[in-house]
């Protein structure tokens, strides 16, 4: 059985990075929303003469936001399909409040949860100065908005809920504070893969 594994949170948690690290220990299709809707959404913002780098005001949710999950899980699904091992990364935050998101996209391709394994690694941050800190870090365009907007930024930090109706033993809540992720890395390949 095929493995659909979601790294969900905030920016500047550390999806990414980790999904990436356990990636080149076990191989999988890479699918990181931010990477796949990128030309697209800057295009669109352009066209509408705002700016191509905005990834977070309301406007930028209405013109891009569901096309950017529509064109990811879409790749995600093909893979499925085709028996391949999957990580996607994205905040999904809309979609893990439906409870039957999950199962109606596995429809799509005629799976159920009972043929695809689906896990779900909710990877969050200690500390709201951590999440500011990373973000700066990084110095991506990409966070001007964020940054700017700490305030209403800030409160998409919170603790996440997860509807979808798969067991909690396919659910991890991973604190990735830590900066060195070796540990961190150990305990999503354990979750992930067993062993």
């Amino acid at each position: 059985m095929n493995k659909l594994i979601f790294f969900l949170g905030p920016a500047g948690a550390g999806k990414t990075t980790l999904a990436k690290a356990l990636c080149q220990r076990r191989k999988a299709a890479f699918l990181d929303m931010d990477v796949l809707l990128r030309p697209a959404a800057e295009a669109i913002m352009s066209l509408h003469g705002l700016d191509p780098s905005d990834r977070d005001s309301a406007v930028y949710k209405e013109l891009c936001r569901d096309l950017g999950y529509r064109i990811t899980m879409d790749a995600a699904l093909d893979n499925v399909a085709l028996d391949t091992d999957v990580f996607v990364i994205g905040p999904f935050t809309k979609e893990t409040a439906v409870k039957s998101w999950i199962e109606d996209e596995l429809q799509r391709i005629g799976r159920t949860l009972a043929e695809v394994e689906v896990k779900v690694v909710l990877v969050s941050l200690s500390s709201e100065a951590l999440y500011r800190s990373r973000i700066e870090e990084r110095h991506s365009p990409l966070d001007n908005w964020k940054l700017t907007n700490w305030e209403t930024f800030s409160r998409s930090l919170g603790p996440r809920r997860l509807a979808w109706p798969i067991p909690k033993s396919s659910v991890l809540e991973l604190d990735n504070s830590n900066p060195d992720i070796s540990e961190t890395l150990e305990t999503l390949e354990r979750f992930i893969y067993g062993g």
